[in-house]
């Protein structure tokens, strides 16, 4: 999903951006190894790319989810919001760092049934996190916390909606090409 406008901002580089974004891609850089597209774009606001960086960090290092689980919600979530940079770029980083069966990754691209029933729990409550705006009824509630996980985890899908939302929004703006590492999944909306 891209949107109707395209942001005409240019990608900053090392060589080219301002100090204060050079920092940012500095950082980027040193955490993933490459700077890729979308941080690229995104530091045209360095505040936003620093907020997703941080934040992206901290849901790594601490929101109690497993690598597998922390692909899951992101997947999700940038599949709910039609994604297609970040759904491509999570289902490599799926497959090659946080071990999610294809099978579970492919049915998240997919919109289809997750053969795992934790792992199915785990997506279809954040989907309902991000389709109801964080208003989920106690119902929707229970069934995630009767599948093993707890109210703080709630908070950190909040926190990863939030994550998702800078970058995923900021795709749809800049219309962010998918990196050369990431092609082999490729994902349209």
């Amino acid at each position: 999903m891209l949107s109707e406008y395209q942001l005409t901002l240019a990608p900053k580089t090392l060589d080219n951006a301002d100090p204060e974004a050079r920092a940012v891609l500095e950082k980027a850089q040193a955490q993933v190894g490459f700077i890729p597209n979308m941080y690229a774009r995104m530091v045209n606001s360095p505040g936003l790319l620093t907020a997703y960086l941080d934040s992206y960090a901290l849901f790594r290092q601490q929101s109690g989810f497993t690598p597998v689980e922390q692909e899951v919600v992101f997947l999700t979530i940038s599949r709910e919001n039609g994604c297609e940079y970040c759904v491509g770029a999570h289902s490599v980083l799926a497959d090659n760092l946080s071990k999610v069966p294809t099978a579970v990754t492919d049915a998240i691209r997919a919109g289809a049934l997750i053969p795992d029933d934790q792992l199915a729990a785990l997506s279809q409550f954040t989907q309902v996190m991000v389709a109801k705006r964080g208003l989920p009824s106690r119902a929707e509630v229970d069934d995630f916390l009767s599948a093993g996980y707890s109210e703080t985890q709630i908070l950190e899908i909040v926190l990863a909606i939030a994550v998702k939302t800078l970058s995923n929004y900021a795709n749809h703006l800049f219309h962010t090409p998918l990196d050369e590492v990431f092609a082999a999944r490729a994902w349209k909306d």
